[in-house]
């Protein structure tokens, strides 16, 4: 039950929400954690924005570096981001507006997602930056969207991304063994190697995310360091269990265990928070680039942890630097 103290009502926050969803009047208060959930857009803008500014961040663009890219910079991410927080903005309404189930939310957001995912290619000049984000961090709005207009709370908006992604990996990969149209990279992956990529981690909920990236930055916040390098942890921590389908694409599996072992032993002496650490990413920034590795998985997981750090905690409790 709300205290009176903190609940605040529709009415209030009536520019929190599209005019049109207002007029539908939903007929109960919300609380601030509720009001969170209407940042959640936002959340994500700031996320993929923070991410791409880390530095360093092996194999990566980063503010000052291109990583292992050839093709794109962090002005191209700049292009794609403004592209990106349109899409989680109008994603987000379409959750509150839905009026089915979640699984039935999941269909809707896929029509706009190819649309939305044309606009980033033809931001970047055909240049592919964000186009897991679009995936990942879309569904993460729809949900929030679509919890707000059930008062569903904050802590259990994962479970509303788990019901909208239930089956999505039989769905889109299983079944595409009798397809006879070209295979994406994704579903290439998981016919020769099983690989599930990010519709696993959203078919589960994001435990990724959960289990590694948000204690990471706890973990690094508590400790004193700046965002910048709470982030780079982050990162490091996420390299260590995710099952990354863009180190496979580009390089083999093979490599892709080998990326989650360099950063177990990253972690092992000491990550960001030693000198031995610094050195072992700084050396782990020229292995990568020499060899084409780009753990673009992890970084696109790094922005939803950063969005569902933001969501708990509603800010950093660091300067922004």
């Amino acid at each position: 039950m709300h205290s009176k103290q903190n609940v605040v009502t529709i009415k209030q926050n009536k520019n929190l929400l599209p005019q049109k969803l207002f007029n539908n009047a939903y007929a109960y208060q919300i609380s601030p954690c509720d009001t969170a959930l209407l940042e959640m857009s936002i959340y994500l803008s700031q996320a993929v924005l923070l991410e791409v500014c880390t530095h360093p961040k092996p194999g990566l663009v980063t503010r000052k570096s291109m990583g292992s890219h050839t093709d794109m910079s962090v002005l191209t991410f700049a292009m794609s981001s403004a592209i990106l927080s349109k899409a989680f903005f109008d994603l987000q309404k379409m959750g509150m507006a839905a009026s089915g189930s979640a699984k039935d939310l999941m269909s809707q957001i896929r029509v706009y997602g190819v649309q939305a995912e044309q606009k980033l290619l033809k931001a970047t000049k055909g240049v592919n930056t964000q186009r897991g984000i679009l995936f990942s961090g879309g569904i993460l709005s729809a949900a929030s969207g679509y919890a707000v207009s059930r008062d569903i709370k904050c802590h259990d908006v994962l479970a509303v991304v788990r019901q909208m992604a239930r089956g999505i990996v039989r769905e889109e990969l299983e079944n595409k063994f009798v397809s006879q149209k070209k295979l994406t990279a994704g579903e290439v992956l998981y016919q020769n190697y099983g690989i599930k990529g990010i519709r696993g981690e959203v078919e589960l909920g994001f435990p990724s995310v959960t289990g590694k990236g948000i204690p990471a930055l706890e973990e690094a916040f508590a400790k004193g360091v700046s965002l910048n390098d709470a982030l780079v942890h982050g990162l490091i921590s996420l390299m260590t269990v995710v099952e990354d389908s863009n180190i496979i694409w580009r390089t083999n599996i093979r490599t892709a265990k080998k990326v989650k072992q360099v950063a177990s032993d990253i972690i092992a002496e000491g990550s960001i928070f030693s000198k031995q650490g610094r050195e072992a990413i700084t050396n782990a920034c020229k292995s990568f680039e020499k060899y084409n590795i780009s753990p673009g998985g992890s970084a696109d997981l790094l922005s939803v942890t950063i969005a569902l750090y933001l969501l708990k905690y509603k800010e950093f409790p660091v300067k922004i630097l």
